[in-house]
């Protein structure tokens, strides 16, 4: 959950709640990603991991694409008073942040996007770190083996936020339960369920479906200690319906519906991170005024299931629905 819902306080309460936390490492800087380990060990001696994007493609034609779609944006930024940002490729700092990593060691690190080479694997592994990627396709195991890489978040279609696995096809993907068994199949590497789950016993069937753990999302973004913009935690629970599109960043991901994926989702065209660039200062005007139509309100399919409640005592909450729903499977294959 980078780009602010995703804080150190967040990632502290989820530990000491029971669960294991990711922290979020893209979009900041080498130094405050140091910075935001060294705060999180100070906060809890739990374990941790941190998730990072990895470089994607980029292409002459992607910058040229993006400016086609500036400048269909340009006249409702205008009428907001904003003015769109330049097109751009860059690669998130991901060299340094790698050196970061592995200099401070957290328990996991995850790569989203585009995938780290075997060298990087390799590297973070000798400092005794695991090493995961995140998959959107079944057919995407066999390439991750040959990284060597210790275990796969599959990513279902329900999932809030960008598709995290490194092809961006556009194309409707496969549910979550559904494909951790394809990959489950596939692989004896661990498997973590990531998309749409909200309750211990949403994350129950995940398990039961061949995964080793699962991972919980816009479950938290209502929690006081995540960093998630007053405007989102409205309309989280003011609207309905969701769309995945690729009109606010470039890469695919699911959001609210608003004016701007009705008006611009078949329009946007697949460049990231050049639309990204492009729409971020309307994106932020939204944020600092309150206009959600102008918002990237990312959100999984189970949003309107949401709890608000402190992340300690949300977590806890959901390891004892886990185990409830447990101790039922038990008592009735006895």
């Amino acid at each position: 959950m980078a780009g602010g819902p995703a804080t150190v306080e967040l990632a502290a309460a989820v530990g000491e709640g029971g669960m294991f936390p990711f922290l979020a490492g893209a979009y900041l800087t080498p130094e405050r990603l140091r910075n935001d380990i060294a705060a999180l060990r100070a906060l809890t001696p739990k374990p941790f991991a941190v998730n990072i994007f990895a470089p994607s493609p980029d292409s002459p034609s992607m910058r040229q694409d993006a400016i086609a779609y500036a400048g269909l944006l340009a006249p409702w930024a205008a009428s907001a008073g904003v003015e769109l940002g330049m097109p751009r490729y860059d690669e998130d700092f991901f060299d340094a942040k790698v050196d970061v990593l592995a200099e401070v060691a957290p328990a996991l690190v995850s790569f989203a996007f585009g995938w780290p080479s075997a060298e990087v694997v390799a590297r973070l592994q000798a400092a005794a770190v695991e090493v995961w990627v995140t998959i959107n396709e079944a057919t995407e195991v066999e390439w991750a083996q040959e990284l060597g890489v210790d275990g796969l978040v599959v990513q279902g279609w329900e999932a809030g936020g960008h598709r995290g696995g490194p092809v961006d096809t556009g194309a409707t993907q496969s549910a979550l339960l559904t494909l951790v068994e394809e990959v489950a199949g596939r692989t004896s590497l661990p498997v973590m369920g990531a998309g749409g789950v909200m309750t211990g016993a949403d994350a129950a069937r995940v398990l039961r479906a061949g995964a080793s753990a699962v991972a919980f999302g816009t479950a938290f973004l209502d929690c006081p200690e995540a960093g998630t913009a007053p405007v989102h935690r409205h309309a989280l629970t003011h609207r309905t319906g969701t769309t995945v599109t690729r009109a606010f960043t470039g890469r695919s991901a699911r959001a609210l519906t608003t004016t701007w994926t009705e008006l611009f989702t078949e329009a946007a065209p697949a460049a990231y991170p050049h639309v990204h660039h492009v729409t971020a200062p309307l994106r932020a005007h939204g944020k600092a005024t309150g206009e959600a139509e102008l918002v990237h309100l990312w959100a999984g399919t189970g949003h309107g299931r949401l709890r608000k409640l402190p992340a300690a005592q949300l977590a806890r909450t959901l390891v004892e629905e886990l185990r409830a729903e447990q101790a039922g499977d038990s008592t009735k294959n006895r």
